[in-house]
């Protein structure tokens, strides 16, 4: 039996979420986004927070929905979230964040929710607020509100390169674009367009005050290797510092070594490590 038992947390306990998630700015950065835009009232948010600990002390918290994400989440809350949600039916498309956490739920899920289509244990995650000493390629700009049909082929391009699977597969792709769509209308898109089309791609996939949050970070394959992508980078990291969050985080595969080249050069360093386990 579980001394402390797993508790979904509500709109009273909003405070203390918002504690622990200030304790860790870049890892629990996706979840404190939601929490800002939507708050815990169940009929408002989009997933269930979780908690593990008193109503005094709260110590660990799990964001569940689209993606499972443990946040400060100790041994015991890791045993105590597995426990609950090995009795549930797997929702979410992935498993993500700290290494150690997310490796323990899988561990303790992987009979239940198994088997999954790939697991990543080491992605470095990185941070700055350091604006990047290479210079920033001008031609990098945000995308606007008429360029969507030019930048959708290279976000499909990118998302299946990186996942795995195409985001044209479930529902021919409508979510996804949808979700482009509210990328590029909040200024949070990036790209460089050479004769209309893309060459290079970032988005700011998660803002809070604490960081905007870099991700689906791409390249044309015509274009690799003739070093466009450091002084991309050091212009998304710029205007990202400028106008937008006091850090810039991301994180990356560690067998890509390319990338994290180009991330150290735009003055990237470690600040923990996460895992994905993807469905």
């Amino acid at each position: 039996m579980l001394t402390v038992p797993v508790r979904r947390v509500g709109e009273g306990e909003r405070r203390s979420v918002e504690r622990l998630l200030d304790l860790d700015p870049y890892g629990a950065a996706p979840v404190a986004e939601r929490v800002a835009a939507h708050g815990l009232s169940w009929w408002r948010g989009e997933g269930r927070v979780l908690g593990y600990g008193s109503r005094r002390n709260l110590e660990s918290i799990c964001w569940l929905g689209g993606n499972l994400t443990p946040v400060l989440a100790t041994p015991p809350a890791v045993a105590a979230f597995a426990e609950l949600l090995s009795g549930e039916p797997r929702i979410c498309s992935s498993i993500v964040g700290h290494a150690d956490a997310v490796l323990g739920l899988w561990e303790r899920l992987a009979a239940r929710w198994g088997p999954a289509r790939d697991v990543r244990p080491n992605q470095p995650l990185l941070a700055t607020g350091t604006a990047p000493q290479p210079a920033a390629d001008p031609d990098v700009r945000r995308v606007r509100a008429g360029e969507i049909d030019q930048l959708f082929p290279a976000a499909v391009a990118m998302y299946t390169e990186e996942v795995g699977v195409s985001p044209l597969a479930e529902d021919g792709g409508r979510g996804y674009r949808r979700r482009v769509t509210e990328l590029v209308r909040a200024g949070r898109a990036y790209a460089r367009f050479v004769d209309g089309k893309v060459v290079f791609k970032a988005e700011l996939a998660v803002v809070t005050r604490r960081t905007a949050q870099v991700q689906g970070v791409w390249v044309d394959p015509e274009w690799r290797g003739q070093g466009i992508a450091t002084g991309a980078m050091a212009a998304v990291v710029r205007d990202a510092l400028a106008h937008v969050a006091p850090t810039v985080s991301l994180y990356v595969n560690d067998f890509n070594l390319p990338a994290r080249r180009v991330y150290q050069r735009c003055g990237f360093r470690p600040v923990g490590t996460l895992a994905t386990i993807l469905f």
